[in-house]
């Protein structure tokens, strides 16, 4: 698509979205933990070669994905998952409210209708539960926060590394939509959420990367002015 990927900050990668992979990906991102590799969010479904070659152009291994994270059940954001856990074994986590979705390959939950494709119904490796869930690489955690109202089991996901907080809030902007089972108060209260965590740096599902602070709560406050 023209532009490579990116190192955001020490061995955290944006590799996929709209203007690197295809027009239809939703942003994805990599974290390097010490050579084991986490993917968050996969595109949807028709770059998954084109995701393994920017992997590979950073001098990292593919088959090194230990686990990608499902932020929700959208196309947009999973439409590659069945790729990298057919080639390399990776183990699919979402959180257990929008697992049924990716499990059935429901057209209208996937959004797939939308995208004018197909999602194949995908057995999920982990499905998170409650509020918060810690998974641990080596000595660093990867935080993965309940954030509904996008869909019920949206999640947003955060570590510290390097003196940064780091805040991958996919779809923070919606859309909101009855199909969906989106909860616009829900929501709101996801958001209040995630700027308790003063991260430095925000991971955008659509729209790049805000940082520094001031930059993040800005970012997600004036959605929340949006939808007073």
């Amino acid at each position: 698509m023209g532009i490579k990927s990116e190192e955001i900050t020490g061995g955290i990668y944006l590799i996929g979205g709209p203007n690197i992979t295809s027009s239809d990906d939703a942003a994805i991102y990599l974290i390097d933990f010490a050579g084991v590799l986490v993917l968050i969010d996969a595109g949807a479904g028709r770059s998954a070669l084109q995701i393994v070659r920017n992997i590979e152009m950073l001098g990292l291994n593919p088959a090194n994905i230990s686990h990608l994270i499902l932020t929700h059940c959208h196309i947009d954001h999973i439409g590659s998952a069945p790729f990298f856990n057919e080639r390399y074994g990776t183990k699919i986590l979402i959180h257990e409210l929008d697992a049924k979705a990716v499990e059935t390959g429901d057209s209208l939950k996937t959004a797939a209708n939308w995208y004018g494709t197909t999602f194949p119904p995908t057995k999920v490796d982990r499905k998170l539960s409650g509020s918060h869930e810690i998974l641990k690489f080596g000595t660093e955690e990867l935080h993965c926060l309940h954030t509904p109202g996008h869909t019920p089991g949206s999640i947003a996901v955060y570590l510290d590394r390097d003196g940064k907080r780091v805040l991958f809030g996919q779809d923070i902007h919606g859309p909101f939509n009855a199909t969906f089972g989106s909860d616009i108060e829900a929501w709101k209260k996801s958001m209040q959420i995630l700027l308790a965590l003063n991260a430095d740096i925000l991971c955008e599902g659509h729209f790049g990367i805000y940082q520094p602070k001031d930059n993040v709560r800005d970012y997600i406050e004036c959605y929340l002015e949006e939808y007073e």
